[in-house]
């Protein structure tokens, strides 16, 4: 969650004064944004060592641990909101993620490249793996170990239960609504239990 204008179109998403859980919150800015400005509270959770100091300069708690490992530390209902921003396409057991997200929080954001975007789809047909500011990574060296789509997560959802309360795309730090499947890189999706 490098772009401003992308992390403020998602902070408006938690409403103001929210207990809020960062999964992979990598440098904390987000966090630190919606301390900040929407007076929220909570903490990041954050596996790698530089981006743990970097959220303890910005003053945000942090806890390092591997999401693999499960959200087990946090009673149910424990959030408001449960953030899981550029993580759910680099976890090894999504769905159980996607389930404890909505275990310890009352609501639940997600966001992750959108594999069905045009240019995307254009490079696959001339029969390479896209490359693009969201999947700026070769096949060969990608973090990502899934890729997924605005469709793919709607039955995700509702394989699990998961009502989706909103959803848009973020094309160029702009919500796109219609045709977010080909029209934006990042997909957004805002949900609680059904």
């Amino acid at each position: 969650m490098s772009d401003r204008k992308d992390m403020e179109l998602i902070a408006e998403l938690v409403p103001p004064g929210s207990r809020v859980l960062d999964l992979g919150c990598g440098n904390g800015e987000l966090l630190a944004h919606l301390r900040d400005h929407r007076q929220c509270s909570g903490y990041g959770i954050e596996i790698d060592d530089s981006n743990v100091l970097a959220c303890t300069q910005r003053g945000v708690d942090v806890i390092q641990l591997n999401l693999e490992e499960g959200l087990a530390i946090f009673d149910d209902q424990s959030f408001d909101v449960v953030l899981q921003l550029d993580t759910l396409q680099h976890l090894r057991h999504t769905e159980r993620m996607l389930r404890e997200t909505a275990r310890v929080g009352r609501v639940g954001i997600v966001s992750f490249p959108n594999f069905a975007h045009w240019p995307n789809r254009l490079q696959i047909a001339a029969g390479r793996m896209p490359v693009t500011r969201v999947l700026p990574y070769q096949w060969y060296d990608t973090p990502n170990i899934r890729v997924g789509t605005f469709a793919d997560f709607e039955v995700l959802a509702r394989k699990n239960g998961l009502n989706v309360r909103e959803s848009f795309g973020i094309q160029d730090g702009r919500a796109v609504r219609r045709f977010p499947n080909l029209r934006a890189s990042v997909a957004v999706f805002k949900f609680d239990r059904g």
